[in-house]
């Protein structure tokens, strides 16, 4: 799940551990073990149980792919930010961008329309003599 996927709906907390241990295929000492490693928050109700939403499902079924690619959870938590940081930079180059386009149209509407191009056709010049 990327960040331009999550809705107020996916992160809606609505699962207790067994049920999203269960969903993302993992034992719950496994979520608790991620959560000590600071790679997830999930939400706490008000006596302190843990509520995972869709987004915690999708970030621990992430977790498990780069651990079956061979990383450690330090690196896994490594590459989770660095995830975070290529998708914040890539929201900020469309801001960048659409700026850019409005900065351009908005030069391109403030030409002077009265203006005429000059034709680029070449003219001889011939020098006449005047009689005296």
């Amino acid at each position: 799940m990327t960040t331009r996927d999550v809705t107020p709906e996916s992160t809606a907390a609505v699962y207790v551990i067994s049920v999203a241990a269960e969903l993302a295929g993992v034992h719950p000492q496994t979520l608790r073990q991620y959560e000590r490693r600071g790679l997830l928050a999930p939400n706490r109700t008000g006596g302190g149980s843990r509520r995972y939403s869709d987004a915690d499902i999708a970030a621990f079924r992430r977790i498990q792919e780069l651990t079956d690619d061979g990383l450690n959870l330090a690196g896994v938590k490594r590459v989770l930010e660095l995830e975070l940081q290529l998708a914040e930079a890539q929201r900020q180059l469309i801001v960048l961008r659409t700026a850019a386009d409005q900065a351009i149209e908005a030069t391109h509407r403030s030409y002077r329309r009265d203006l005429v191009p000059l034709s680029q056709a070449v003219t001889l010049y011939r020098k006449t003599r005047r009689p005296r």
